[in-house]
């Protein structure tokens, strides 16, 4: 009996003496602490541990559990790194410090438990870089003093380095601002704004770190947009810059034209309506216009939002007033201490009688092909071609406001204000023709009035045609030989025409030297008892050379100079000294109308002739004979001026 106890006893203290020697195999470890740099590759150790047993060849086992346990791994008693090429030991994902747990078991029963602390180590792996929220497009009145923080950048490093700011000098704005602390991050305004000259700026900002070896720096474009203040003074338009460097308006001139008689008009000024702008033209202040001087106690009056200037009464009553000058004045409805002063000239002109006119609708010109760039338009007999307009208005007939121009516009032709056309002669070629339309403008009036003008391109060394039977053929396109024998009919017509007046006058000799004697019977002065007839015929040209003996005005001057009267009135005319012919704008024309000198330069037509009726010596008082002067000693008949050289030969 007591034996089987014994023997028990002893199996129990077996047991329990191989229980204390199993467990002792878990024991002798403690908690980890350890450090790893980030960015550490794969397998990169950790520490070491100190428990008796060996994992994996007794019944001792080990495991890793905790948040973290994932990023390590046993290799027998040494606790490695766990990281792959897709899972980067980052300080600045995961924290600073790793912590996991160490449990041993033996026989699947935990006999330890172990902490396991890692501090991940940091490596300066980041660039600084800008917070959004504090670089948007920023805003700045360009009143903003000098000096003055205008606004403040902030960027941060994930490794915790200290960043500071730095403007790049190379930026196209970067004279305008300056960092005020290197670290703060706060920009400065270090010149004045403008937003007439610049509505915006830009500027580049470094952040860099300043405590690290790297110096990893981040770079941003920084946007400013000027706010306009109310700083400038109002400009009336058109706006004329001072100099290309200096932005300040010249004000102009206006000018309008009005005539006596208008009233209640609104005036159209030039260079175009009076208008204003406010200089700030991001403000676009109101404005306001006056009349400072000039207004002619409210002749004038002008409406003070649109600067509209109307003429209330006419000008007829002002005594020899040629024109108005007044001052007006813009400025700000809210401070008018902000203000601009222009002059508008308002001239009194006459009334336009008549508009300007050419002596003819269309005008003959040659130009000889050269290698010249240039040559000047002539006209028969090589004068030069002057295209020219005539003006009743004015008594020497010629109007200074007349603007010549072609129209449409030539490449190869020009005229001048002269009227004279010039030609651009090496780009012509030989038997081109050209018709140009001539456009004359009063510029005051705003008459206009055109003209042809028929160029023909002469080849090198052809004569210019002398007169105006070569301009064309007389009858046209038509058969050599019916145009040789249409010659020859005018050519025999022309010899009998010759006969019959060598005829008439040998018949006209020979009655005159038979009546010589009659004018001293009777008491008269033999030189006042001719014809006006026998005047005429023996001074006047059969045709002038810019007419054909065939055209109708030289068949009424024939017939009027056989007529033996002017108008059925006689008397002795002469030309008045005072008044000089106005030019003949068109044969229509009345010759006999009386219009008084206007201002401006204008005057209206007057008779050129006025009857003094004169007896000659010794004629008697039933007889009267009609006999025109003129200034230059020559008598006027209805044929055209016959001199006192002529009236002698034909009076002995």
């Amino acid at each position: 009996m007591l034996r089987p106890c014994r023997l028990l006893l002893w199996q129990v203290a077996l047991r329990l003496s191989y229980h204390v020697v199993t467990a002792s195999l878990c024991l002798g470890g403690s908690d980890i602490f350890s450090s790893v740099r980030e960015n550490s590759p794969m397998g990169e150790f950790i520490a070491n541990l100190n428990v008796r047993g060996e994992p994996g060849t007794s019944a001792v086992r080990l495991c890793l559990t905790g948040e973290y346990a994932d990023w390590f791994y046993l290799e027998g008693r040494t606790i490695r790194l766990n990281t792959s090429a897709s899972r980067v030991l980052d300080r600045e994902v995961l924290g600073s410090v790793l912590i996991a747990e160490l449990t041993c078991y033996e026989d699947d029963v935990i006999q330890s438990q172990y902490r396991i602390v890692v501090e991940i180590v940091n490596e300066n792996d980041n660039k600084p870089h800008f917070l959004e929220e504090t670089i948007p497009p920023f805003t700045v009145n360009e009143l903003t003093a000098v000096n003055s923080v205008v606004f403040s950048v902030k960027a941060v490093d994930a490794d915790g380095d200290m960043i500071s700011y730095i403007i790049d000098q190379s930026s196209r704005d970067a004279w305008f601002f300056r960092i005020d602390l290197p670290n703060s991050g706060n920009v400065v305004l270090n010149k004045a704004l403008d937003y007439e000259t610049r509505t915006q700026l830009q500027v580049i900002i470094w952040a860099q770190e300043a405590n690290t070896v790297e110096k990893f720096n981040m770079s941003t474009v920084l946007t400013v947009n000027i706010e306009d203040g109310d700083d400038q003074y109002p400009y009336f338009l058109p706006c004329t810059p001072v100099s290309p460097a200096v932005p300040v308006c010249m004000s102009p001139t206006y000018t309008a034209n009005i005539t006596h008689k208008q009233q209640d008009v609104v005036l159209e000024f030039s260079p175009g309506p009076i208008r204003a702008e406010d200089g700030d033209r991001g403000v676009n202040t109101p404005l306001t216009f006056s009349i400072l001087s000039g207004g002619d106690r409210g002749r004038f009056v002008i409406n003070n939002s649109t600067g509209e200037i109307r003429l209330t009464r006419p000008v007829n009553s002002q005594p020899m007033m040629t024109n108005f000058t007044l001052t007006v004045m813009v400025c700000q409805v809210n401070d008018r201490l902000k203000y601009s002063v222009a002059s508008a000239l308002v001239r009194v002109l006459s009334e336009n009688m008549f508009p300007p006119v050419f002596n003819r609708t269309t005008f003959k010109g040659f130009i000889i092909q050269s290698s010249s760039p240039a040559s000047i338009v002539s006209t028969y007999g090589n004068q030069v071609l002057q295209v020219q307009v005539s003006d009743r208005d004015f008594t020497d007939g010629r109007n200074p406001n007349i603007h010549y121009s072609l129209h449409p516009p030539s490449g190869l032709y020009q005229i001048t204000q002269g009227g004279v056309l010039i030609a651009r002669t090496d780009q012509l070629h030989a038997f081109d023709r050209h018709i140009l339309q001539v456009v004359a403008r009063d510029e005051e009036s705003g008459d206009e009035v055109s003209a042809s003008v028929d160029i023909e391109v002469l080849q090198r060394g052809q004569q210019v045609p002398r007169g105006a039977f070569t301009e064309q053929p007389l009858f046209g396109d038509v058969d050599s030989r019916l145009a040789g024998g249409i010659a020859a009919m005018i050519l025999l017509l022309f010899l009998s025409s010759a006969l019959f007046l060598l005829l008439r006058t040998v018949r006209r000799r020979r009655q005159r030297n038979a009546d010589e004697h009659t004018p001293v019977a009777l008491g008269k002065h033999p030189n006042v008892t001719l014809s006006w007839f026998h005047t005429v015929s023996s001074s006047r040209p059969a045709f002038s050379a810019d007419e054909s003996p065939f055209s109708s005005r030289s068949f009424r001057q024939q017939s009027s100079s056989k007529s033996g009267s002017f108008h059925g009135r006689q008397g002795v005319y002469t030309r008045r000294q005072s008044l000089l012919p106005p030019p003949s704008s068109s044969p229509s024309s009345p010759s006999s109308s009386n219009i008084s000198s206007v201002p401006g330069g204008r005057s209206r037509p007057h008779t050129d002739l006025f009857p003094v009726p004169e007896k000659p010596e010794g004629q008697p008082e039933d007889t009267e004979t009609l006999r025109f002067y003129d200034t230059r000693g020559g008598v006027q008949g209805p044929g055209g001026d016959i001199t006192a050289e002529t009236l002698r030969e034909t009076t002995t």
